[in-house]
């Protein structure tokens, strides 16, 4: 896992990446000990996830995983970006909770790194 820590307009902002097909976030736990890691390495509030880290499982509403740890970044007061392409998803639920993330204050689903920081570091 790589963490980069980004300054812009006085925000710090996390951008988490990992290596080709590392699959960082599997389930709760391992989303909660990213977070602390993130925290502890950078103290940071507002984290970029690369799509690419977390478990295909994720994007499949039915498993409940990505509202479980979502939740977690809410109830420990992170936002989090997630960067990447969504369009290969056709699940319409799927693209209506990504819809209502992105109409929020806490969890973006955005398609550059870029537009995730400059996100995140607008916010309050």
């Amino acid at each position: 896992m790589k963490i980069t820590k980004v300054e812009v307009s006085g925000k710090y902002v996390a951008v988490v990446s990992g290596d080709e097909n590392e699959v960082l976030i599997n389930d709760v736990q391992s989303a909660l000990d990213l977070m602390a890691t993130v925290r502890y390495e950078s103290d940071c509030d507002r984290i970029v996830l690369h799509k690419s880290i977390l478990s295909e499982s994720f994007f499949d509403l039915k498993t409940r995983l990505a509202g479980d740890i979502l939740q977690k970044f809410i109830n420990y007061y992170v936002k989090v970006a997630i960067v990447g392409d969504f369009t290969v998803y056709s699940s319409k639920s799927l693209k209506d909770f990504i819809y209502e993330c992105n109409n929020g204050n806490d969890i973006f689903f955005l398609p550059t790194e870029e537009q995730a920081i400059e996100t995140l570091a607008k916010l309050k």
